[in-house]
């Protein structure tokens, strides 16, 4: 049995449905990632699941037991909020131990736990100061300590690193998972940063609308994107119009207008989608990073460089093709960039293409 299950949970606001017959399971000691843009659901979901929203439909499961229409304070659940939600007249150690005195706990026992929970965070020596004292990245531990000092069962992160500089935020995503992974709580986290998600998490689930679009590790998500909007979402993907010319044996071969590819039946992803038939109009995706430049007339295609952007390890380069604007990405190894306005093939190995969806599908 999942230690937490959301069954056909919908939220409505008025006329707005915000979330749709969601249904997800969370295996114990989990870290699961609530990934998509704003405006999709996923902080909803989260706060009906702290209890902070009330339930239009469905219901929520904790261990076997039904919390659907337990207060918050019932739950016992860790929140971290992304606002960090710091008592501001209160030194770090008063804000860690706030949850363990509403819990009536032994003076001496809570002592204990803050200084665990003090320690796991690296805050040990700053246990006497104010939330104005403090960086945002300490801030932000702070609020973790305070979170899991009451040994929740599960820990809810909204945003919980949104208002970080980019440096302190990468830095702080590993730390983060470090001790998930040290304390090994159930663990939930909302999120519109697909590299946050992809980097700690063992499931992302992927919303759109109010409604779930894939689940899958982090990994296949970003390898096999079931659709068109899970493609794009995470990550950059080229996708390309073509038709299918046989569906044979172990491999789909498609047209793309100046090539032809064969697309694995494994990368179908077996989602349920159905496989296409002889005539189907399709999309399939590649991610600029499986495509090479090369010499013009020795690729797939010739193309001409109409921009690149240095991105520190990588170029990005757009380039004009037969099949349409085209982004590939290619490793800096130190060389010069290639010029605007320069010709040059593109290459590409069949295992790179992953079938997205027909036409109809879309």
């Amino acid at each position: 049995m999942s230690f937490l299950k959301l069954t056909d949970l919908s939220k409505s606001f008025g006329d707005l449905q915000a979330v749709r017959n969601l249904n997800l399971s969370v295996e114990k000691g989990e870290f699961v990632s609530l990934l998509g843009p704003s405006g999709c659901g996923k902080t909803t979901t989260l706060q009906m699941i702290a209890g902070f929203l009330d339930v239009s439909s469905g219901s929520i499961a904790l261990d076997g037991c039904d919390i659907t229409h337990l207060k918050p304070n019932r739950r016992g659940l860790g929140v971290v909020f992304q606002s960090y939600a710091l008592f501001p007249h209160m030194s770090v150690a008063q804000n860690v131990r706030f949850g363990l005195e509403m819990r009536g706990t032994d003076r001496k026992e809570s002592e204990e736990r803050v200084r665990e929970a003090l320690s796991l965070v690296h805050l040990d020596a700053l246990a006497h100061r104010f939330p104005r004292e403090l960086s945002g990245g300490q801030r932000q531990r702070v609020a973790l300590a305070r979170a899991i000092v009451i040994a929740p069962p599960v820990l809810l992160l909204d945003e919980p690193m949104s208002n970080l500089d980019a440096k302190l935020r990468e830095e702080m995503q590993f730390e983060l998972r470090a001790i998930q992974r040290r304390i090994g709580t159930t663990t939930i986290m909302v999120t519109h940063d697909q590299s946050e998600a992809l980097s700690i998490s063992d499931r992302v689930v992927v919303m759109e609308a109010g409604r779930i679009t894939q689940i899958d590790t982090p990994y296949r998500a970003y390898e096999r994107p079931e659709n068109r909007f899970v493609s794009q979402f995470i990550g950059k993907a080229n996708l390309l119009a073509g038709t299918v010319l046989a569906n044979d044996g172990d491999e789909i071969r498609i047209d793309l207008g100046h090539d032809v590819v064969a697309v694995g039946r494994a990368m179908l992803g077996g989602n349920g989608r159905g496989e296409p038939g002889k005539g189907d109009a399709v999309t399939v995706c590649i991610r600029p990073e499986k495509l090479k430049l090369c010499e013009s007339s020795r690729g797939r295609l010739d193309a001409t460089v109409t921009s690149r952007f240095f991105l520190g390890s990588q170029w990005l380069y757009r380039v004009a093709s037969p099949l349409g604007e085209v982004l590939v990405c290619c490793q800096n190894e130190g060389g010069e960039p290639i010029a605007e306005g320069q010709q040059v093939g593109v290459d590409w190995t069949n295992d790179a293409i992953r079938f997205v969806e027909t036409e109809a599908r879309q």
